[in-house]
């Protein structure tokens, strides 16, 4: 039987990324079976502000990745963070349902009333629910549940994160997606879809945040419990750094950019008299290169890295109402500017703990191990998320052909018509 399919689509401000998933219908395994990366267009700070650029960069990016997995694709799966993202928690509470008696077994009907409750919240017009995630079930007072079925109550209590985002920006990237002739299976917020490639369980538990250093926004997702609790964003990212050695150096910020990822480093004490190295400037309108010190490249940068670093502090202080001291995991850090030299050493400093680490994504089999990088935490996170779809897919496709063969055994050609008309 073939393996279904499900593809991971990271909309970037500067790259895209695509991740193409085999799913086993049998085990439910996932191995990746091609990955690609192409550089972005028609984006800013994470937003899409023109639709056909957009959506030639996502058709050759996935083009590229259909060519290393030796596959085609309809659908895709997408992520959406940044600005248009917001969350808020909210609680819920209803009788047990017992039907004359004192005391009842709670059940699936009674759990999805209490989460209806729960989530009978106004949001504005001009957003949409994203993701309504349980965070704990409180059954007569007693909490820390995380599944109350079966268990004996009279009230029950859920606690529960809900996310919303821009409707303009959904439909924008329904549009997109649909111009480069695939189908939008579902949009997830990132930093979600990434804890689902990078995070272990007793981090979950425990209590992290999980940073996504952005080229255009830096996003955060607190963990608590097993499940989120805040999200954040601040509107700055790598490109923020990228346009101070611009401005600094006198260079283009393509240049700037090229300089950045190449030499880039923002621990200052990661850089000695040994590794000291030199920094050649491209020259500007006839202007003769210029050389720069790596060291004095990363006083730019750090300063830069740590000015974000505060902002998102400020902005989880914020969110979390100073919960955040109750958290006992890991500081997680992903996306393409979790990979710069120093960026785990600075992080320590400016959250004052040492436990820091990369997302790295977790082995999934496939290809070489190309997307093991932080910055393929998302798709490969999407991909992880969501490969229920596929199996569900594959679920409908052996239902309609059991029920086809059944049916035209028993009737013939014309009820076969029939039921496909039905179906589709």
């Amino acid at each position: 039987m073939a393996d279904e399919k499900i593809v991971g689509l990271d909309i970037g401000t500067n790259t895209i990324r695509v991740a193409i998933g085999e799913i086993d219908p049998e085990t439910g395994a996932v191995q990746i079976a091609g990955t690609a990366s192409r550089k972005s267009a028609g984006l800013r700070n994470g937003v899409i502000v023109n639709i056909e650029d957009a959506k030639n960069a996502i058709k050759e990016a996935i083009d590229a990745a259909e060519q290393n997995a030796g596959c085609a694709v309809e659908s895709v799966i997408t992520a959406i963070g940044g600005s248009p993202v917001e969350s808020i928690n909210s609680k819920g509470l209803v009788p047990v349902s017992n039907n004359g008696k004192s005391i009842k077994e709670i059940s699936r009907s009674d759990v999805e009333r209490v989460i209806d409750c729960a989530i009978a919240v106004k949001v504005p017009d001009d957003k949409e629910k994203l993701h309504v995630i349980p965070q704990n079930y409180i059954v007569d007072g007693v909490g820390g549940i995380t599944d109350p079925i079966h268990r004996m109550g009279t009230r029950l209590e859920a606690e529960v994160h809900i996310v919303t985002a821009a409707k303009t920006i959904i439909q924008n990237l329904r549009s997109t997606i649909s111009r480069a002739d695939y189908i939008l299976d579902g949009v997830m917020l990132k930093t979600l879809a990434q804890t689902q490639s990078v995070c272990h369980q007793d981090e979950l538990e425990l209590g992290s945040i999980l940073i996504d250093l952005g080229a255009g926004s830096t996003d955060v997702l607190i963990l608590f419990h097993g499940a989120p609790i805040a999200t954040a964003s601040v509107p700055v990212g790598g490109n923020l750094v990228t346009n101070d050695i611009a401005l600094v150096t006198g260079i283009s910020v393509a240049a700037a950019e090229e300089i950045k990822v190449k030499h880039g480093c923002c621990w200052l004490k990661n850089i000695t008299a040994e590794n000291d190295s030199e920094v050649i400037l491209p020259g500007v309108g006839g202007r003769a290169p210029e050389i720069m010190m790596r060291s004095q490249l990363c006083k730019i940068i750090q300063a830069r890295v740590e000015q974000i670093f505060h902002m998102i502090k400020a902005a989880i202080s914020k969110n979390t109402n100073d919960s955040i001291k109750e958290l006992f995991g890991n500081i997680i850090l992903t996306g393409g500017g979790a990979m710069m030299d120093g960026m785990i050493e600075l992080a320590q400093q400016a959250f004052r703990t040492s436990s820091v680490r990369l997302g790295i994504p977790e082995k999934l089999g496939g290809i070489e191990e190309d997307y093991r990088r932080p910055d393929f935490a998302t798709v490969i996170g999407l991909v992880v998320a969501n490969k229920s779809l596929a199996l569900g897919r594959d679920k409908r496709k052996r239902s309609k052909s059991h029920a086809a063969k059944r049916d035209k055994s028993k009737s013939g050609d014309s009820v076969l018509k029939k039921i496909f008309k039905s179906l589709f």
